[in-house]
């Protein structure tokens, strides 16, 4: 028996142009399976020519192929009422889509409504279900003419719609065969052993086809980008701090750093707190002492915040909100060397907040750290060196907005100007650490720490385009996505 595109060429041969609906028809097959069957001819060859074209036809809805079987929505109306007539409410209840067949029957004058009895008789005797008719005209596809304007009202009605389909009008090509030879892709040893080779249809090369890539891990845009801000830093002379322990206690993510217990930030609404193990027990006692005093009676120049400061409440563990707590950490073990020496700190990594997730906010993302300690410093050495470190991003135009933080005074959030967006947008937030959180460590009293953080996801989202963070982290990425973009660089 011959196979499918064997029968189509012989078609083609007989009737010298075709069509690939009428083949369809022709030789009882699927229309799909013709145009896949055409597909695998032409890779053969100019054996046969396939111009596209383009047919329009109706068909029926589902709603369309349920009243051809069953009937309109009216004509149920009318059959549904008896000689003797029968209450509205009844044959409402009575029929499926009523509403819409009671007010069509009522139209095509088929019932009459009584308003003062509520009852429904019939008016004339007998009907033709035309639409029914109509709709399984079309289904059979008769050649039965129907007009337009009923055709658009069914359409109206959702009894029909028009569909385009796509088609093939087939004639023989310069290689037309009625036999399919598929062409060798390999010479073989044995073809030029035996000179087969020189009877042999062979497919040609495509030298511009590109080799199967390699399988292999992908960078992360997030790590691509992180790499670039290390070099960054390390350009700049700064050590990366450790930040492998995700789990901190409150003492080191806010009592250190000179953050009152009552603050917001320390709410279950906004952190998340461990259950097991649920609390600390070791720290430096006489840097605890010094720092519930500089909380509760104040110190160094400050009155403190005057509240009765809790062991329990700093004893308690939770996933880091921010970095800053392992910059608390480096500082604290800088202060117990013998001499102090100035330090350039670094860090990025993952923090945890209890945040509601939408395009720009995860409850984790990673952030930037950045700190220098050294004598003397002043609030133009930070912006020196934030005017710098953004610039080896690619940022020039930078601006600097007064703000407040319990760690750090002054202290001023980073504004870049977006030539994307024509906007400025909130970068980062910088400032000084204040005495109260430096000098209860033990750093002699003309050392200051100025410090500043970023997120790492946005610039990376403005890097690669992204308009929504869950594209770029979480359970929703498009892996696909990790292998195609490309390497970062910034435009330094």
């Amino acid at each position: 028996m011959a196979s499918l595109p064997e029968l189509i060429l012989q078609k083609v041969n007989e009737l010298g142009s075709v069509d690939t609906l009428a083949l369809s028809s022709i030789l009882n097959e699927d229309h799909q399976k013709i145009v896949g069957a055409v597909k695998s001819i032409q890779s053969l060859g100019d054996v046969i020519i396939a111009e596209p074209s383009s047919t329009k036809l109706w068909e029926l809805t589902d709603e369309g192929k349920e009243i051809s079987v069953n009937g309109s929505y009216e004509a149920l109306i009318f059959n549904a009422v008896p000689e003797d007539g029968i209450q509205q409410a009844e044959l409402m209840a009575k029929v499926p889509n009523a509403k819409v067949g009671f007010g069509k029957a009522m139209t095509k004058g088929w019932i009459v409504f009584d308003k003062s009895s509520g009852k429904v008789t019939r008016k004339i005797q007998n009907i033709t279900d035309e639409t029914k008719d109509h709709l399984n005209i079309i289904l059979n596809k008769d050649h039965v003419e129907i007009p337009d304007n009923v055709k658009l009202d069914y359409k109206k009605r959702k009894l029909l719609q028009e569909v385009t389909i796509k088609s093939f009008n087939l004639k023989k090509g310069s290689q037309f065969s009625l036999t399919l030879s598929k062409p060798e892709t390999d010479l073989t040893p044995e073809m030029i052993a035996t000179g087969a080779w020189k009877t042999k249809t062979f497919k040609p090369y495509n030298f511009n086809a590109l080799g199967i890539p390699p399988s292999c891990g992908y960078l992360h845009p997030l790590l691509k980008v992180r790499t670039e801000f290390r070099q960054i830093f390390f350009e700049m002379g700064f050590t990366e701090m450790p930040t492998n322990n995700f789990v901190e206690s409150s003492f080191w993510n806010f009592d250190a750093l000179f953050q009152p217990q009552q603050h917001p930030a320390r709410d279950a609404h906004d952190t998340f707190f461990l259950l097991d193990p649920k609390k600390s027990e070791k720290f430096p006692q006489d840097y605890l002492e010094r720092v519930k005093s500089v909380h509760s009676k104040g110190g160094y120049g400050s009155q403190g915040y005057r509240y009765e400061w809790s062991i329990e409440e700093a004893q308690k563990n939770l996933l880091r909100t921010h970095t800053t707590a392992v910059s608390a950490r480096m500082l604290y073990k800088l202060a117990q060397e013998e001499s102090f020496k100035p330090v350039k700190y670094f860090s990025i990594d993952r923090v945890f907040r209890n945040e509601t997730l939408d395009a720009t906010h995860l409850a984790e993302f990673h952030q930037v750290e950045g700190l220098v300690a050294d004598y003397n410093l002043t609030l133009g050495d930070l912006i020196g060196i934030l005017y710098e470190f953004f610039k080896k991003l690619g940022i020039t135009k930078l601006n600097f907005k007064p703000a407040y933080n319990p760690y750090t005074e002054p202290s001023m959030e980073i504004f870049c100007y977006h030539e994307g967006l024509k906007k400025w947008i909130e970068v980062g937030n910088s400032g000084m650490f204040r005495p109260e959180m430096l000098l209860p460590m033990g750093l002699p009293e003309k050392v200051n720490v100025i410090a500043w953080g970023l997120s790492l996801e946005r610039p990376t989202m403005i890097k690669y385009g992204y308009n929504n963070i869950r594209d770029l982290v979480g359970p929703k990425v498009d892996l696909q996505m990790v292998q195609e973009n490309g390497i970062c660089r910034l435009d330094k």
